[in-house]
């Protein structure tokens, strides 16, 4: 018999395995997981976990969610592959428990926000929302994120006085004393050491480290390796050998200074060479090997052009670049993951080339929106990464669904250049750690477990949709509905602000989906308005407390 306020999780995927392991590992609570079978899929993995009760259903059915006893439970998470069978469940939960905390996994996040309103408590996340901010952090060589995406834009955590412009400021976030631990929302907002600011494009540079200085010289040649035909770059060479020869023997055989020997060769190279039979027989042979070169120049550059011209129309056809580019980050795979990963670089204002070999994938019509290139081709052959730059990129972040595409994709691009910053994401963790071992590549976590955390605390703790690392400690982002006859309700916005404790950096008014994050301090909050707050732990009781009618028994915000 499941315990009264326990926690039920369905589905057998890996999300839902990391799930109920993180729920009993790490907030020691009872759970019950919900699963077609104990020996497929990640059933065997669930089914081992200690203190969970496991339920086979091949439907989540009332009769399922009656042997899970959903009446009794606190909350349900439901982590299924299949948007619309989410919710559908989740209305079905709702019906046998009208108290229940419902927490929906989506991949339409946007759809997920509008349905939210179906239910009396309800958290609606993305695994890939939650992945793609530790994937970039990765790829900017951090240890943990400093950006997190708040109602389809990005916010992210910076020094104040850098790169940033003040009006994209949204609040100080943390102050470092002389001594000790930085102070989390600050009073003195204007003072502060770290704020959080709004993304809107806007170039900055947080890869400069990845910088590599190239000399013009080697640039242009990288360049030109990518763009002209092999073929073509060796009879160059091969015509340019011939002419540094002709000069070399001009200069010496013949005895002229090194000026008049360019002079002669480049006259006779463009088909004005004066033939004369009485000249010594080193000479001769000498102008006639120039003469040959100049006669086969002119059709080379004409190819090389022409070539060059093809190449570039047909890269255009496929979606490829059609310039040179450098300093940009390389994202290969358009699937949930690494779709979000591309937008959320676009909105740091950081340069981003993207690789697919599906013309048809999930994330390609959104990074065309974003005018974001693409190009489409198998990530495992050399000429694909060299079509999108990777040679002159900063970081290479492979995220398909394959192990070895990612794999193979990583070692090529350390083929290109061996310095190139590496992001590679494996499903197989024995594998991940051989390969970070023996290759010196950082290998990412799997999306379900770098998610799990945060639909965990979603379950247990109300309103969490987000969480901003500071030092060694962390701030949360939560969604708030200002209920009627709440402490808020009726109150100016100016007055939501808790030094040191929370501080309101968005909101909608009731009935919209989007967010405002140019505040009014003078308008005076209503029912059903959404607060976004940014709050330490001690804090978010406080801000639930307020925001909640009286009626609302209380004791569940902080359970």
């Amino acid at each position: 018999m499941a315990p009264r306020g326990h926690l039920v999780v369905c589905g057998d995927t890996a999300l839902a395995h990391r799930l109920a392991e993180a729920l009993i590992t790490r907030f020691g609570q009872e759970v019950t997981v919900i699963l077609p079978s104990k020996r497929q899929h990640h059933g065997p993995q669930i089914s081992r976990l200690p203190k969970v009760r496991v339920v086979e259903a091949q439907q989540l059915t009332d009769e399922a969610f009656q042997n899970a006893r959903v009446d009794v439970a606190r909350a349900v998470a439901l982590v299924g592959p299949d948007d619309v069978g989410n919710i559908h469940a989740a209305l079905r939960a709702q019906e046998i428990n009208s108290r229940l905390r419902l927490v929906i996994r989506m991949s339409n996040t946007a759809l997920g926000h509008r349905i939210r309103k179906l239910f009396a408590d309800c958290a609606v996340l993305s695994d890939a929302g939650m992945a793609a901010p530790e994937f970039l952090a990765a790829a900017f060589g951090q240890v943990a994120p400093n950006h997190v995406r708040i109602g389809g834009r990005t916010v992210y955590v910076t020094e104040r006085g850098g790169t940033t412009q003040p009006q994209h400021v949204l609040c100080g976030l943390a102050d470092n004393p002389p001594a000790g631990g930085p102070l989390l929302l600050p009073p003195d907002a204007e003072g502060a050491t770290l704020v959080l600011a709004l993304a809107d494009g806007t170039p900055r540079d947080p890869l400069a480290k990845y910088r590599r200085r190239r000399l013009p010289l080697v640039g242009l040649l990288g360049d030109l390796h990518n763009v002209v035909n092999r073929w073509l770059r060796l009879a160059i060479a091969v015509l340019i050998v011939m002419l540094f020869a002709g000069i070399g023997l001009q200069a010496t055989v013949g005895n002229y200074s090194l000026l008049d020997a360019i002079y002669l060769t480049l006259f006779e190279v463009l088909g004005t060479a004066d033939p004369d039979i009485g000249l010594p027989l080193v000479t001769k042979l000498t102008q006639l090997l120039v003469t040959l070169s100049g006669i086969a120049l002119i059709p080379v550059v004409t190819a090389t052009i022409v070539d060059s011209i093809v190449r570039i129309r047909l890269a255009d056809s496929r979606g490829r670049l059609l310039a040179p580019i450098s300093g940009h980050i390389v994202v290969v795979g358009l699937g949930e993951v690494g779709t979000r990963i591309v937008r959320q670089l676009h909105d740091l204002g950081i340069p981003v080339v993207s690789i697919d070999h599906d013309e048809n994938a999930a994330g390609v019509a959104e990074t065309r929106g974003l005018g974001v290139p693409i190009v489409f081709g198998d990530a495992t052959r050399e000429e694909t990464l060299q079509s999108a730059w990777v040679g002159n990129s900063r970081a290479l972040v492979t995220v398909t669904s394959d192990d070895i595409t990612n794999l193979e994709a990583a070692l090529h691009g350390r083929t290109l250049r061996e310095d190139l910053h590496v992001v590679l994401r494996l499903f197989d963790g024995d594998l991940a750690v051989r390969v970070q071992r023996n290759f010196n590549i950082p290998v990412s976590r799997s999306v379900p477990e770098l998610a799990a955390p945060a639909f965990a605390a979603a379950m247990t703790e109300r309103k969490i949709i987000g969480t901003i690392p500071v030092g060694h400690r962390v701030i949360f982002v939560a969604d708030v509905p200002v209920e009627a006859n709440s402490e808020l309700d009726g109150r100016p916005v100016r007055d939501v602000r808790e030094a040191g404790e929370a501080q309101v950096v968005a909101m909608a008014r009731r009935g919209e989906h989007e967010l405002v994050w140019a505040l009014d301090e003078d308008y005076c909050l209503a029912p059903e308005d959404r607060l976004i707050f940014l709050t330490t732990r001690s804090g978010l009781g406080h801000v639930l407390a307020r925001a909640t009618a009286p009626s609302v028994d209380l004791g569940r915000a902080d359970a």
